[in-house]
């Protein structure tokens, strides 16, 4: 049995959730998922997961031996990056994170600028509405909208984002135009489930505090881009992060309402781990997209990044 591949096996099948999901990720039938585990599991005399027909655990052994795996696999990677280069040499590949509107308004251009630059880098540019875990996922580099919380992560800011709530001149001209948060209630409202998906809308209240005002969802999207269009034909008011309507604001396809009760800007940051050695293909991104990603937002944003 080849315990490292086993490792990596057990590894992904926790951080996928399933043996199929894992088979999928490592481009490996079910039944060498299966194998594999068993395997590790005899050898091991001890069970690392429970099986049902819902779900798997994790049992107690698994988790402090997952832990041990994580770790050994992430010194045999390091060990493989230094002996091919890695920390020499702009190669390999990269990959980036990163929410889908802003990935593909600022990121992609970055990355297709990156990939011109230097000929041995390959690049897999994840776009998501989620929070990834850099470290489970093996991600290099992503891009991060709002606080973020204590972690071995390092942040760089490239500007600043604000929640705004637009709705086409059309629908404002039938409905009107909400004066205060409170009028939200008696209009339509177009919601997506994105990061902070709620059926509350915050706001800044008149004594700084943030408030929390309950809106009635007319229609409800999987994607911000799904929720603008709506917005542009006249469904509804909706509310998306800065960057996403910076064009149809621009353009006069949209209208920005509420401006004055908006909650404070919240940073958008580049981050990556903050542990051990970078390689030479994650530094030299991330030293090539900070100015270009800052300079994006300044010619785009309602709050740009100021130096």
């Amino acid at each position: 049995m080849d315990r490292l591949d086993a490792m990596s096996v057990f590894a992904a099948v926790v951080d996928s959730g399933s043996l199929s999901a894992a088979g999928r990720r490592l481009n490996i039938p079910l039944a060498t998922v299966s194998r594999k585990l068993a395997d590790l599991e005899a050898h091991l005399k001890t069970r690392l997961i429970t099986r049902s027909t819902r779900r798997l655990v994790v049992t107690d052994a698994g988790r402090e031996y997952l832990g041990a795996c994580r770790q050994i696999l992430e010194q045999v990677d390091e060990a493989e990056r230094a002996a091919t280069g890695a920390y020499a040499q702009v190669r390999g590949q990269l990959v980036v994170a990163a929410p889908i509107v802003f990935g593909r308004l600022h990121v992609l251009p970055v990355a297709a600028a990156f990939l011109e630059l230097h000929p041995e880098v390959d690049i897999q540019l994840r776009l998501g509405d989620r929070n990834v875990n850099l470290i489970e996922e093996h991600v290099d580099v992503a891009l991060r909208i709002g606080a973020l919380p204590d972690s071995n992560l390092i942040a760089a800011p490239v500007g600043s984002i604000r929640r705004l709530v637009c709705a086409s001149p059309a629908y404002l001209q039938r409905f009107g135009t909400p004066q205060t948060p409170d009028d939200l209630a008696s209009h339509r409202c177009i919601t997506f489930d994105g990061l902070d998906a709620t059926p509350a809308w915050a706001f800044a209240g008149a004594d700084g505090q943030p408030r929390q005002v309950a809106i009635h969802s007319r229609l409800t999207v999987t994607t911000a881009d799904a929720a603008i269009a709506a917005a542009e034909a006249g469904l509804g008011l909706t509310r998306v992060l800065s960057y996403q309507v910076a064009d149809a604001l621009h353009d006069g396809r949209l209208v920005r309402v509420l401006a004055g009760a908006e909650p404070p800007a919240v940073p958008a940051s580049v981050i990556y781990p903050g542990q051990g050695r970078l390689p030479m293909k994650t530094r030299a991104f991330i030293d090539f997209a900070l100015d270009r990603l800052r300079k994006s937002l300044k010619g785009r944003e309602a709050v740009p990044w100021k130096d």
